[in-house]
């Protein structure tokens, strides 16, 4: 409320509350009216009881008391304040102490507030009319403070949005004396929009809503058309930046809107008050009161007490926000507790399944290596014994003896490799050796090295050759492809009872290999299945002990396939029998040669068959010596030294097998690159292991082939074949 004449100012709270918000701490008080004039001066002050929401007032007319509080109002008001130039003449107390006017004013003050004192309920009456601007200050005043202390109540209660939303509808809709009051929320997309993408209207909904009669049409979940807004300039920005916006005759202000008039017209608005909702900076929605029934001409005090309910909803809306985030997180952090829980479950469970296999796996592998061993130390140990003595033990017992120890030591050795395979697959230092190989001869080498334990355990062993001469060749890992059908056909021998069958299928479909595996065994139930291909695996311990083995054979074979980007694949019926399947696709390759078998003839005959080897260690060279010897081949061992290049070079070699750090074989190599005679010497070289990776680098270097300690005797002469001879088939 403001008054001001040519000789009076009349000031209250709600006009100074925009440019002083903490008045209570800075004028010592919650509400005032303050009047100055040059013939009267007068103070009242309100102190709200927070109990029982009522107000302890204060009324002076002490020039001294008026002037301090009037300073006190000048210096918190901003230097742009209308206010402030006006109260510099009365910040100095001004007035004579005996002053007619005062004592007037005092005389009628006390009739008002004593009424039974006075002379004739005339002048009391006439008091009260005098009196009754400040009465209805004072009341409204109480009133906004109690709906107010009602409203933060409620949030610091922390109770349900919508319940704070209805109330404050309702209550502030009463407290306003409003036809309509509601809150309109905007969508989730306006309320995030920066100032570079913000659109041209704004789109929401009438969300809560109070009116005085139920003959009056609902807004609630009307969606007002965006369109109409169009016309309204800078519609969204005014909110944005706080404004709170009175329009005391919407028919006039909208006139330029044709669609907005109508729209206003149909839910009966004639005036309107609005106050933006902003929550963390963006805007939320609006607070709208509504006049249906006449216009209405809207107070400063109405816009700011509007104002302030919008700030206090904005902080209850903030309240429930991040209520729902912590909400949502709480939820998120519980449900990844109980994911984390239960993956931490099965990975206990997995790897005290894994350590109970493994542990079954060194049990089982005890066995299976004492086997052999002991029966190589006992036989080697009765032809020692003999020898010894001067006896001569029959010559057919001697190769008996010596057949068993072959045997028990190729088992043995059959076993170490498997171990050392998988651990090399398991480690990732295992590199395929691609090239182009006769698929009918390794079916029939696979097929003549398991001939004999089919004999042994009287199975009937068929190969069914599906592949037409001419497409014969296929491109892949020899050895590997060898080694996946040494372990079905093994694994199905094994569990194949007497008089049983097992065939072997070799075809080709476009660009696979196809192999199958099938027998007439006692087969495997369909939910143990998956565990035929994991590690240590055998699927019960009475079989084990029946039918022995690693448990790794599978899993290698799994492994291998795999490692040639094929696939695997098994069905079973309980005492029928099982079929395994495999598909490996053509593996690509840089060089693929193929040669007939009459060039090779004519090669054996024309090749430099000339090998060097550099070997230090005497056990391995006597081996390949003999080894290569055997084969044909003119065999020459150097032990380490300076001038073994030299010696190479004069040599001349067909192939060099190196067996040395890798700085040394590097030297070697590019010194025999330089020279004429030397630059076409194929170089294989010996390593304890290698990876993928390392083998890459040390190609590039020119090295040719390499093998993996301890020999092979098979695989080293298929290697030298291959190099001395441009050889790649197996």
């Amino acid at each position: 409320m403001e008054i001001e004449g040519s000789s009076a100012i009349l000031l209250n709270d709600s006009i100074i509350y925009p440019e002083i918000t903490d008045i209570s701490e800075i004028l010592g008080a919650k509400k005032f009216y303050l009047l100055l004039s040059s013939q009267l001066c007068a103070l009242l002050q309100g102190t709200l009881n927070d109990s029982s929401l009522s107000y302890q007032v204060i009324i002076t007319c002490d020039p001294q008391a008026i002037a301090e509080f009037t300073h006190k109002l000048e210096q918190h008001l901003d230097n742009s304040s209308p206010w402030r130039k006006r109260l510099i003449p009365y910040i100095e107390p001004h007035l004579p102490q005996s002053n007619p006017l005062e004592t007037h004013f005092n005389s009628r003050l006390w009739n008002i507030l004593v009424p039974e004192f006075s002379e004739t309920s005339d002048v009391m009456y006439e008091g009260l009319r005098t009196c009754e601007p400040v009465e209805e200050a004072l009341r409204q005043q109480v009133a906004q403070e109690r709906l107010l202390n009602q409203l933060i109540g409620q949030i610091h209660q922390s109770l349900e949005l919508s319940v704070i939303l209805e109330t404050a509808v309702r209550e502030l809709r009463s407290f306003l004396e409003v036809d309509r009051l509601v809150i309109y929320k905007f969508r989730e997309k306006y309320l995030s929009t920066s100032e570079s993408e913000k659109i041209q209207n704004l789109g929401g909904l009438v969300t809560y809503e109070s009116r005085v009669s139920q003959s009056i049409p609902s807004l609630l979940n009307v969606v007002a058309e965006d369109v109409c807004f169009a016309t309204i300039p800078e519609y969204q920005h005014k909110y944005r930046q706080g404004e709170i916006v009175a329009i005391e005759d919407v028919e006039r202000q909208y006139s330029a809107s044709l669609c907005l008039s109508q729209f206003l017209e149909k839910y009966w608005i004639l005036s309107k008050l609005i106050a933006p909702i902003i929550v963390e900076g963006e805007l939320w929605g609006l607070l709208i009161a509504h006049q249906c029934f006449k216009k209405r001409q809207w107070l400063e005090s109405e816009k700011a007490f509007l104002g302030q309910i919008g700030e206090h909803l904005a902080v209850a809306i903030y309240q429930a926000q991040l209520y729902a985030q912590v909400q949502e997180q709480k939820n998120t952090f519980e449900q990844r507790v109980i994911e984390s829980t239960q993956a931490l479950r099965d990975t206990l469970i997995a790897s005290q399944a894994a350590n109970h296999s493994k542990s079954e796996f060194l049990g089982n592998m005890s066995h299976e290596l004492r086997t052999p061993l002991t029966c190589i130390i006992g036989l080697s140990g009765t032809l020692l014994h003999w020898s010894q003595e001067g006896l001569n033990l029959p010559v057919d017992k001697q190769r008996k003896y010596l057949d068993t120890i072959q045997n028990s030591g190729k088992h043995l050795l059959d076993m170490i490799n498997e171990i050392l395979e998988y651990s090399n697959l398991q480690s990732g230092k295992y590199v395929l050796s691609v090239r182009y190989f006769s698929l009918t001869k390794v079916a029939k080498n696979i097929m003549q090295r398991v001939s004999d334990e089919s004999e042994h355990r009287r199975i009937n062993l068929e190969l069914d050759l599906q592949i037409e001469p001419q497409k014969d060749s296929f491109s892949a890992d020899p050895e590997r492809v060898q080694q996946i059908l040494y372990h079905l056909l093994n694994n199905a021998l094994k569990f194949t009872s007497k008089n049983g069958k097992v065939t072997l299928r070799v075809w080709l479909e476009k660009n696979q290999l196809c192999l199958e595996v099938e027998d007439t065994g006692i087969g495997i139930e369909e939910e143990k299945i998956p565990l035929l291909f994991e590690s240590f695996q055998q699927l019960e311990n009475s079989r084990r002990r029946v039918y022995g083995g690693t448990g790794l054979g599978l899993a290698l074979t799994k492994q291998l396939v795999e490692l040639h980007g094929g696939t695997i694949e098994v069905e079973s019926i309980i005492n029928k029998g099982s079929t395994f399947t495999v598909r490996i696709p053509s593996q690509p390759q840089n060089k693929a040669k193929l040669v007939s078998q009459s060039e090779k003839n004519q090669a054996l005959f024309t090749k430099n068959k000339t090998i060097v080897l550099v070997e230090s260690n005497e056990e391995i060279a006597t081996l390949i010596g003999e080894l290569l010897t055997a084969a044909n081949y003119h065999f020459i061992w150097l032990m380490d030294g300076t001038k073994v290049i030299k010696k190479i070079e004069l040599l001349e070699p067909s192939a060099v097998i190196l067996d040395k750090e890798l700085s040394k074989i590097i030297e070697i190599n590019d010194s025999l690159k330089q020279y004429p005679e030397t630059k076409d010497t194929k170089v294989l070289i010996l390593r304890n292991e290698i990876t993928s990776k390392e083998w890459t680098e040390i190609s590039k270097m020119g090295i040719d082939d390499y093998l993996i300690k301890p020999i092979q005797p098979n695989l080293l002469l298929k290697r030298v074949n291959a190099l001395i001879f441009n050889n790649n088939e197996s």
